[in-house]
């Protein structure tokens, strides 16, 4: 089955959310990028959140936001 993403945003924190499941205790977290946190499937090493830090910074000073991972798009059927 596929996974769909799902976006959350933290006004407080100033953290985008990019999740395919909820973060669990158990994930191993690895800093992938500029402030770009992945946590990671502790058997698959896979990719299941991502952690932006900083984001309304990052839209106000207009600069490209791109992430250090692949990603095959495809519409969830």
């Amino acid at each position: 089955m596929d996974k769909s993403l799902k976006f959350r945003y933290d006004k407080v924190g100033d953290i985008l959310y990019i999740d395919i499941c909820p973060p669990y205790a158990e994930q191993e977290s690895e800093e992938v990028g500029d402030e770009v946190i992945a946590r990671l499937n502790p058997t698959s090493g896979e990719i299941e959140n991502l952690e932006i830090l900083f984001f309304s910074k990052r839209l106000e000073d207009a600069t490209l936001l791109s992430l250090p991972i692949a990603a095959d798009f495809r519409l969830a059927g």
